[in-house]
């Protein structure tokens, strides 16, 4: 996501922090360049007008032109004026209501409802700790109940049985009492979409909104419709009280839009992003962290909360024992290394989260591969245990095998050994006290901006 606005805008700031100092008539030439990549990045036109009036009133001023890095102190004021448009601060749901807490999930078909319905689901049962019941009022969509049924399965949340022929306003206040008797901490509803907004759906929806009286009205749009999905967004609030946006489909677009006119249409906050198919690729949105990221500045908080919570503790203290005792890394080590990057969205979305990787080139980003990185477990799980503890006995004819029951080349499989060896060289240093000098080694090759 933001990729192309990163790129656009990693240009204008580089060309800015060459200057020595700043002028009017470069900050105009600077802002026009902002303005591009935010129509570009296909924002709603009279927030770009806004925004870009805001970055100048301060730009102009003697916060920049007196500043001893104005290149830095322009970056700063478009960085905040980003989070300033977004939403200042992550706004979490409101879940200190009496239980069970009501929230209904509303938007167009095709955005996502269901899906989201089963990753909030998730969500509050994995990082809140809440019991969760889910309930789709979906009576026109084929089979729009059962997926709801089976993904709720799937994130272990409970599920409030519903049929085609049953009125949606019924369902919900039924799933409502079920919640109520059996001290259920929170109650999804799931609603029909439409093709486009019409008044017949807007009268079911407000209904529905009003037999179960919500705490939380979140509005499910799909960010690769751009402009569209902002408009939307106010043309629902219109007809509903929103609290806030679930923007889905996050990790398609390459443009963020949406994220970036939301707020400002609707004055409803951007809640959660969804950035992936899987029942946990939802995160809450942080608007300061998200400008970061379309700065190229990366968002190593959320890489950090995120290691904490898919890293396996367990491995990782088995592995610091063995190679403190000074066993060698073997190749199960680098397998499990490999799964738990997976695991935290792959090298693409590691990438996304870190300092400085929006200055690498083009094709060296390109090269990113988490395909590749699937081929390297498949190679793995085609050896046998002796292979996996001791590499160097894997030859030749080994080596054909291993790439014939990988469905890899062998040419793969020798890649993956040397990428093994020189892994298994750095875990040598970091056991010998040397994550120090690993650093100061790694330093010169990083790109500006990494936290070394």
């Amino acid at each position: 996501m933001f990729q192309n606005l990163t790129d656009r805008l990693g240009r204008t700031i580089k060309n800015l922090r060459g200057q020595g100092r700043l002028s009017e008539d470069n900050i105009r030439d600077t802002l026009r360049e902002v303005r591009m990549a935010l129509l570009e990045a296909d924002v709603a036109l009279p927030v770009v007008k806004e925004f870009i009036e805001k970055v100048r009133a301060r730009a102009v001023g003697q916060e920049v032109l007196q500043s001893l890095s104005p290149g830095q102190a322009l970056v700063r004021i478009v960085n905040d004026e980003l989070v300033s448009l977004m939403g200042e601060a992550n706004d979490e749901l409101n879940l200190n209501a009496q239980p069970p807490v009501v929230v209904l999930m509303a938007g167009l078909q095709g955005s996502g409802k269901t899906t989201s319905t089963a990753k909030l689901a998730r969500w509050l049962k994995e990082r809140k700790k809440k019991s969760v019941l889910v309930a789709s009022c979906d009576v026109y969509r084929p089979a729009a109940i059962q997926q709801l049924q089976t993904l709720a399965a799937e994130v272990d949340a409970e599920f409030f049985p519903s049929s085609g022929d049953q009125d949606p306003v019924a369902i919900a206040t039924a799933a409502l009492d079920h919640a109520r008797n059996h001290h259920l901490d929170v109650l999804i509803v799931d609603t029909a979409g439409r093709l486009h907004i019409d008044s017949e759906m807007m009268d079911e929806i407000r209904r529905i909104h009003a037999a179960v009286k919500p705490v939380e009205t979140l509005f499910v749009v799909d960010s690769m419709t751009g402009q569209d999905a902002a408009n939307t967004a106010r043309a629902f609030h219109e007809a509903l009280p929103l609290s806030g946006v679930v923007l889905t489909k996050t990790d398609g677009d390459a443009r963020g839009g949406a994220a970036l006119s939301i707020r400002s249409i609707t004055g409803k906050p951007i809640k959660f992003l969804g950035i992936g198919e899987k029942t946990d690729a939802l995160e809450p949105f942080h608007p300061d962290r998200v400008a970061s990221r379309i700065l190229g500045m990366g968002d190593v908080l959320s890489l950090v909360e995120e290691a904490e919570r898919k890293v396996d503790r367990v491995k990782a203290e088995k592995l610091a024992k063995k190679l403190h005792k000074g066993k060698r890394f073997d190749l199960d080590d680098f397998h499990d290394q490999l799964e738990q990057m997976m695991g935290m969205g792959g090298l693409g979305g590691l990438m996304d989260k870190l300092p400085g990787v929006s200055q690498l080139p083009q094709k060296v980003r390109e090269q990113v591969n988490d395909r590749d990185m699937q081929h390297m477990l498949a190679i793995i799980r085609s050896m046998t245990a002796k292979e996996k503890r001791f590499p160097d006995i894997i030859k030749g004819s080994r080596r054909r095998r291993i790439a014939a029951g990988s469905g890899t080349r062998v040419q793969d499989v020798n890649r993956l050994l040397k990428q093994f060896t020189q892994m298994q060289k750095m875990m040598k240093k970091m056991s010998k006290g040397g994550m120090k000098n690993m650093m100061r080694g790694l330093k010169g090759r990083m790109p500006q901006g990494f936290p070394f």
